[in-house]
């Protein structure tokens, strides 16, 4: 019972990752904090600038790949992949941190928006997941590691898609994790609090336990290291919001209607 739920990362040095979402905040961090440690890492998201800068030196030493795509767009998503496994052999670990976050009330919510945030939060993931994992096993070997958030756990105010999509997120990495665990592969499920980033920049309410994407990077990375299945955090927050999920409704709802004030 105290063994780790998943096998280690090889060492660093050793380690080939492909980090979808990797231009800002968490992806990008982790990017650099990877290749701080040695990895070779290949870093993808829409702006082949921005990969171009988290990557920096990397490139021309040979340790990181720019692979500039649309991660909702399947066919993008595969070429990158065939060519990251061409050039590599061999994948270790696929992170796939790529999100977007709108505030929606009930009053707000409409189907195009709606659909928007499933499309990039769950469909995306799906559709890397769906591309990657053949390949996984047939090498026996890698892992996926997927960022969902704390704020699919229960519902919150002003996360009525997103807070859904993420929730339907985590169900699809625990599934994902009893299919995959028995045949060799590991599965990570990344649950973020409040982390300072562009996306979190554009919220207007207090962020309780607000954290810099350099310390959720290092999070991640230990998580990873221990083999951990849930790697959640700050664990102040992350702690309290689990705990919410045990109590009754009345209480629930009162509780984040008083810690809120919506």
């Amino acid at each position: 019972m105290l063994t780790p739920l998943n096998p280690p990362p090889p060492a660093w040095p050793d380690a080939r990752v492909w980090i979808v979402g990797a231009s800002t905040g968490i992806g990008a961090e982790t990017a650099k904090l990877l290749l701080a440690r040695g990895a070779r890492v290949a870093l993808s998201a829409r702006s082949a600038d921005k990969l171009a800068d988290v990557a920096g030196d990397a490139v021309a030493a040979g340790r990181a790949i720019v692979e500039p795509l649309d991660f909702t767009d399947a066919r993008a998503i595969a070429a990158a992949w065939s060519r990251l496994v061409s050039t590599w052999g061999n994948v270790d670990l696929v992170l796939i941190v790529a999100g977007t976050h709108e505030e929606i009330r009930a009053w707000e919510l409409t189907d195009a928006k709606a659909r928007a945030l499933f499309e990039t939060n769950l469909h995306g993931v799906i559709g890397t997941v769906a591309a990657v994992v053949p390949t996984l096993l047939a090498q026996q070997r890698g892992a996926i590691g997927i960022v969902a958030s704390v704020a699919g756990y229960s519902g919150l105010p002003k996360a009525l898609i997103y807070g859904a999509s993420k929730a339907a997120l985590i169900n699809f990495t625990e599934t994902l994790y009893l299919d995959l665990h028995p045949r060799g592969l590991g599965v990570f499920l990344i649950n973020p609090g409040f982390v300072r980033t562009p996306l979190t920049a554009r919220n207007e309410f207090r962020m309780p336990h607000l954290i810099d994407a350099d310390q959720a990077a290092r999070e991640i990375v230990a998580g990873l290291e221990r083999g951990d299945f849930e790697i959640h955090f700050p664990k102040a927050f992350s702690r309290q919001l689990k705990l919410l999920r045990l109590v009754p409704y009345r209480w629930y709802f009162a509780l984040i209607r008083r810690s809120t004030g919506l």
